[in-house]
C-alpha cells in the first residue's frame, strides 16, 4: 500500500501559524522529490513549495516566501510545511505529492508531479 496522508490543517486567525504534515507509507520519502500544493475554491491547483532531496535546495511560490518552510524528517518518513504569518489568501485545500524522478524542471509546477503519489489533502482556513 503506497500512500501519502496530510494532516495538521484547521482554522486559524490571520497572523497565526500551522504546521502541516505529509506522512508516507509503503515507500521512502528520502528518495523522492516532494511538493506542497494548494487549491482554493474556483481556482486551479498551484505549487506552494518543493524540495528535490534531503538537505537540498528549497523552492517557494513568491506569495509564501519568507512565511512558509518545507522540511523532511527521515526518521518519521514525513515532510512538513511550516506556515507562519498566515493571511486569508492562504485559505485552501493543501496537498503533498512525491515523485521519484529528478529533473531540471520547476518542482513548483503540477506538471512536474504527473507521475507521482498524491495525498487526499487537508483544509486550511485563515479567518478572523
Amino acid at each position: 500500500q503506497l500512500q501519502l496522508v496530510e494532516s495538521g490543517g484547521g482554522l486559524v486567525q490571520p497572523g497565526g501559524s500551522l504546521r502541516l504534515s505529509c506522512a508516507a507509507s509503503g515507500f521512502t520519502l528520502g528518495n523522492y522529490v516532494i511538493g506542497w500544493f494548494r487549491q482554493a475554491p474556483g481556482k486551479e491547483r498551484e505549487g506552494v513549495s518543493c524540495i528535490k532531496r534531503v538537505g537540498g535546495h528549497e523552492d517557494y511560490a513568491d506569495s509564501v516566501k519568507g512565511r512558509f518552510t518545507i522540511s523532511r524528517d527521515n526518521t518519521k518518513n514525513t515532510v512538513y510545511l511550516e506556515m507562519n504569518s498566515l493571511i486569508p489568501e492562504d485559505t485552501a485545500d493543501y496537498y503533498c505529492a512525491a515523485t521519484r524522478i529528478l529533473s531540471l524542471g520547476d518542482c513548483r509546477k503540477v506538471a512536474y508531479f504527473i507521475a507521482a503519489y498524491w495525498g487526499q489533502g487537508t483544509q486550511v482556513t485563515v479567518s478572523s
